[in-house]
């Protein structure tokens, strides 16, 4: 399969509307709400492309319902970016590879954080790893992407809303491609 924004893009259009495994938004409200959070704290566009991307890696799963069911870790982060690495800069992958870490990072440091997540996102915690240990907070702490991904996780965390409006699938992936575009040529990857 080729690497690019076209056939990323490509997938959200053939697949952006199943349901978002446990929660009442599909696969495309959740990352266009996800997106509208980023824009929203004035992050920046690699952010605001890597809040977009960061469950593209679910994408791929060929399996219905959510691979925790069957007690599996999908590793989406992973898929997600090493996908996305073929086209788009650091400033967009690292983050998303690190949002499952992050998760695990807030909940061993913000105890209140763990009531925040939903059922489907308290089983795949258990499957990840559950919450980070001191050594591993930090390891995480010392990453220089580590910010961005806890931003990122706290708008994945809240980009679940059932009642918020998506646009229609071209408008969102017009927007997100005309930003992945626009990216100052000194972040694109070779």
């Amino acid at each position: 399969m080729k690497r690019d924004l076209p056939q990323a893009l490509a997938l959200y259009r053939e697949k952006g509307r199943l349901q978002y495994s446990g929660e009442p938004v599909s696969q495309l409200d959740h990352a266009w709400q996800s997106f509208r959070l980023a824009a929203r704290a004035g992050a920046s566009s690699a952010l605001q492309l890597a809040a977009f991307f960061h469950d593209l890696g679910h994408l791929f799963q060929r399996e219905q319902g959510s691979p925790t069911l069957s007690g599996k870790d999908d590793k989406h982060e992973d898929v997600g970016a090493a996908y996305l690495r073929a086209f788009l800069p650091d400033a967009v992958c690292e983050p998303i590879a690190l949002h499952v870490a992050a998760k695990r990072y807030l909940v061993a440091t913000e105890p209140e954080y763990a009531a925040k997540l939903s059922e489907d996102s308290v089983r795949s915690l258990a499957l990840q790893g559950g919450p980070m240990s001191a050594r591993e907070i930090a390891e995480f702490e010392t990453n220089p992407w580590s910010q961005d991904a806890v931003a990122l996780r706290r708008w994945d965390e809240e980009a679940k809303s059932g009642s918020a409006h998506t646009p229609d699938i071209e408008r969102v992936l017009s927007v997100v491609s005309d930003l992945a575009r626009d990216l100052p040529a000194s972040t694109q990857s070779a």
